[in-house]
């Protein structure tokens, strides 16, 4: 008997090769040949259930390519998912990323119905600080405003004036007219962000577990073996941002491989992050190092199926809180819409 945890695997459909053989080209450079028959199945009877239950798929850029290509609605990074959340008409929201994520489009979207489909998709960075520490912060620095990292708890995103992502902390942080700033979580996007300003930072020693683990001899590897353009993401040490020749977000490095259209490149980030680039930049070759998020990949098509057949794991955030973070949201995004007017 299949349980309601394990759905039963649906059933190959002839025809399938053809309906999706775009999608099918699009990721054979990015899996191995084995695993495109086993997804198949699963994209076919998520897509059809998404149509059933008017459903919107949001996927962030760390998430495998046959979620991210495959079902995905909206894809991109924490920003870009928050600003979707904003504006979705659908009453169903599946976002496959990690739990903060979830709360935040369920901030955003309070109206709407917002399911995960692991609700044990943690962050290392939103677990390493809390709201009592916060309320701690503003104590000792009494004055100074806080702007947190979107990779935080709902709870802490309403003790905070402000969040941020990586990609406008810089203008964030200035958009608060203060001379000193409480910057929150993540200690090596803090000190990213304080060398670009005047501003005064207080800084809390949270790290992301896949970041924190690049050092700069594996840099210095990538560049020197392969002759490779070194991307690094600012949550990694400043040693390993030192060694490289771009710093920035998730959607800049896009932006950069853009620009810089370099011939092989080591994108010092979360491994589907440049397997999803790869799909786009097809003539870059991409070396590694790069690190898996164990959080991220807790996210698979069984589990994104089963959530839309069952409407389980519906994320929720207490009105008092929800009320008080979407205040700190809504700076954040407005400082977003300001930079592209």
């Amino acid at each position: 008997m299949t349980s309601a945890a394990s759905p039963a695997r649906p059933q190959w459909q002839p025809g399938l090769e053809e309906k999706y053989a775009e999608l099918g080209q699009r990721l054979e450079p990015l899996l191995p040949c084995l695993e495109w028959p086993l997804h198949l199945p699963w994209i076919e009877a998520i897509n059809e259930l998404k149509r059933q239950r008017g459903a919107v798929i949001m996927a962030h850029s760390y998430q495998s390519p046959e979620i991210f290509h495959g079902v995905a609605d909206v894809t991109g990074d924490s920003l870009a998912l928050a600003q979707a959340a904003a504006d979705c008409d659908a009453e169903l929201i599946v976002l496959c990323g990690v739990h903060f994520m979830a709360e935040t489009a369920k901030i955003l979207a309070p109206h709407r119905t917002v399911l995960i489909p692991d609700p044990e998709a943690g962050c290392s960075l939103a677990s390493s600080i809390t709201a009592e520490d916060v309320r701690a912060l503003r104590a000792r620095h009494p004055g100074a405003p806080v702007v947190s990292y979107v990779n935080t708890s709902a709870a802490v995103k309403a003790e905070s004036d402000a969040c941020c992502t990586s990609a406008n902390a810089v203008e964030v942080v200035e958009a608060m007219g203060a001379d000193k700033v409480i910057f929150l979580p993540d200690r090596f996007l803090g000190s990213f962000v304080a060398a670009q300003t005047d501003i005064e930072l207080v800084l809390w020693d949270g790290r992301c577990e896949v970041h924190e683990q690049f050092t700069a001899q594996q840099a210095r590897h990538a560049r020197e073996r392969y002759d490779a353009r070194l991307v690094a993401h600012p949550e990694c040490p400043p040693e390993v941002q030192a060694e490289a020749d771009f710093v920035g977000s998730t959607t800049a490095m896009g932006a950069w491989l853009e620009k810089e259209k370099p011939e092989r490149v080591a994108l010092i980030t979360e491994c589907s992050m440049a397997d999803n680039l790869r799909a786009r930049f097809p003539a870059v070759e991409f070396i590694k190092p790069c690190n898996l998020c164990p959080h991220m990949k807790k996210i698979t098509l069984p589990n994104i199926h089963a959530c839309l057949l069952d409407l389980k794991h519906e994320v929720s955030v207490p009105a008092d809180v929800a009320a008080r973070a979407r205040g700190a949201l809504q700076r954040m995004l407005a400082v977003g819409r300001r930079d592209r007017a």
